[in-house]
C-alpha cells in the first residue's frame, strides 16, 4: 500500500498539470484567434479546479496506476480534463485557425515535459538529487513521461483528438468533411486501438519525436 501511495504521489501533480493544461492551452489560443468562449467560461486558468474531470483526470489515472503497480500490467497511463468549449464558427478563419488551437494542447504538453527535462538536469547537477530513487527526481521523470504520452495521444490523427483537427485543417474543405464523419466513432476506435496494441505501434514514432526534443535540453 506504501508503494501504491508513493507512485500516486509521484504522479499526481504531472497527470492534474499535464492534463489541465493543455485544455488551458486550447482554451488561450482559441481567444488568440478570435474565439472568446473559453474565456467567458473563466476556463483560461492555471488553476487546476476550473478543468478537473472527476472521471478523466482522478478515476481512470488512478485506476490504470492501481492495475500498473497492483496487479502487474504495464498499460498506458492517460486521462482527460473537462473539455475547454470552443465556438469554431468564431474563429477568424474557422478551418486555418483549428490548426493553431488544436497544436496548442499537444504544444504545451512538449513545453511541460521539456520543463521537467530541465527540472531533472538541475536537480542532478546540483546535488540536490541524491539517488535515482529521490522523490522529486521521481516526479521529474514521471513528469516527462505522462507529457509526452499526452502530447504522442492527442497527436493521433483521429477526431474528436487534436490530432484529428489537425488532419481536417490542413486537408482540402471536401475531404476534410468527409474525414469528419468519423468523429462520432473516434473514442470507440481509439479503445479498440488501445485494447489491439496498435495505438502503441501508432505512438512510438510520437513519442521518440517527443523524447529527441526533451533529451537536447538534458
Amino acid at each position: 500500500m506504501d508503494s501504491l501511495i508513493q507512485t500516486i504521489a509521484v504522479y499526481a501533480l504531472p497527470v492534474l498539470f499535464g492534463i489541465t493544461l493543455h485544455e488551458a492551452a486550447h482554451g488561450y489560443v482559441a481567444r488568440m484567434f478570435g474565439d472568446p468562449t473559453a474565456w467567458q467560461a473563466g476556463r483560461i486558468s492555471l488553476n487546476p479546479i476550473r478543468h478537473i474531470d472527476p472521471i478523466g483526470t482522478i478515476v481512470v489515472p488512478l485506476v490504470l496506476l492501481f492495475s500498473t503497480k497492483l496487479l502487474g500490467g504495464g498499460g498506458l497511463l492517460f486521462g482527460w480534463a473537462k473539455p475547454v468549449p470552443v465556438d469554431w464558427s468564431r474563429l477568424r478563419r474557422p478551418k486555418r485557425d483549428m490548426l493553431w488551437v488544436a497544436l496548442a494542447g499537444p504544444g504545451s504538453n512538449l513545453i511541460m515535459a521539456i520543463i521537467w527535462a530541465v527540472s531533472l538536469r538541475l536537480m542532478v547537477d546540483t546535488g540536490v538529487a541524491h539517488s535515482n530513487a529521490d522523490f522529486w527526481v521521481r516526479m521529474a521523470v514521471a513528469g516527462v513521461q505522462v507529457n509526452l504520452i499526452l502530447m504522442a495521444l492527442n497527436l493521433v490523427p483521429l477526431p474528436p483528438l487534436d490530432g484529428g483537427r489537425i488532419v481536417f485543417s490542413l486537408l482540402p474543405s471536401r475531404l476534410a468533411w468527409q474525414y469528419s464523419r468519423i468523429e462520432p466513432y473516434g473514442l470507440v476506435i481509439l479503445i479498440v486501438l488501445m485494447f489491439t496494441g496498435v495505438l502503441w505501434v501508432i505512438l512510438r514514432p510520437l513519442l521518440a519525436l517527443g523524447e529527441l526534443v526533451v533529451n537536447t535540453f538534458l
